[in-house]
């Protein structure tokens, strides 16, 4: 499998290889970012993520992929710790803010200087019609910010703090997003990236979680837990797995910006499962996000 997907690169088979998996990457996304910010402390159902696919990644790594050329290390160490950083300023934008307001933040910031960081890292460039995209996207973004400083009223003391955190969060997106494109791309086999990457990721929020579940006065019960930890690292392998997978065969400023239409399934999601209000202006700008997004697909 790894040597047909590196015939694929860089073939207009490739390409369309690269949209499928970013658009499955994005409604992946949305749904892994619903399980983080589910009805359990968003620290624990992290910790029990990463646990999961930390141990379901280990044997692939240590026994079934090629290890990574040693010369490798130093930047797995870094993919580990702008992840970690990342996750950080993650749990406490969910912890501030709900779901449906941060989530779009956090994703739509996170492609304007994913698509700065390709070109200088990968010598990517846009065209003017696909800045156009890139610029929709922006701007419908920060208009869904700016709306919801002004209308929402759930937990609208912290709604500023958690506005600032999920751009600093979108940030992290965008140098994760870069910087791990560049790993996929510098270890030969893509598995041997994934494999290594799941296990050593999984570490650091598996154990702090348990720390975190051994210090509550009141844990939650262990078997619902356990299943969205389950749950969350499965969508997670094929979420990070497909998105990866894009920037390999394609241009990672145009993967990274596809799977910002996952503001459009997350909108879905906080309507439908967490119970969330969506009215039509804020559905409407998250249109115009997704509308970006395709802008850019269509002028490349």
């Amino acid at each position: 499998m790894s040597e047909w997907i590196r015939g694929l690169e860089g073939t207009e088979a490739g390409h369309s290889a690269a949209l499928a998996l970013a658009v499955l990457a994005a409604f992946l996304h949305a749904l892994f970012g619903a399980l983080q910010k589910g009805r359990h402390d968003p620290w624990l159902s992290r910790g029990a993520i990463d646990a999961t696919y930390g141990l379901l990644a280990a044997p692939f790594a240590l026994f079934v992929v090629p290890w990574p050329d040693p010369s490798l290390i130093p930047l797995f160490a870094l993919i580990i710790v702008i992840h970690i950083l990342y996750k950080v300023a993650q749990g406490v934008t969910y912890t501030l803010g709900s779901y449906t307001v941060v989530y779009p933040v956090v994703r739509g910031t996170g492609p304007l200087f994913t698509v700065i960081g390709a070109g200088i890292l990968f010598g990517e460039h846009f065209t003017a019609l696909q800045w156009v995209g890139v610029g929709l996207l922006v701007a419908a973004i920060y208009g869904l910010a700016l709306y919801n400083l002004k209308h929402w009223q759930v937990d609208r003391h912290n709604l500023k703090p958690a506005l600032a955190m999920a751009v600093v969060t979108g940030l992290f997106v965008a140098l994760y997003t870069t910087i791990d494109a560049y790993g996929i791309r510098a270890t030969p086999n893509p598995f041997t990236f994934l494999a290594w990457f799941f296990m050593l990721d999984g570490i650091a929020f598996a154990l702090y979680g348990a720390w975190r579940y051994a210090h509550m006065a009141e844990p939650p019960a262990p078997g619902p837990l356990a299943l969205r930890g389950l749950t969350g690292g499965l969508v997670a392998y094929f979420s990070f797995g497909s998105i990866m997978l894009a920037t390999r065969l394609d241009d990672v400023g145009e993967a990274a910006v596809l799977r910002e239409t996952s503001t459009v399934f997350a909108a879905l999601i906080g309507w439908l499962v967490l119970k969330e209000s969506t009215g039509p202006r804020r559905v409407t700008l998250m249109a115009l996000i997704a509308a970006g997004a395709v802008i850019v697909e269509m002028g490349g």
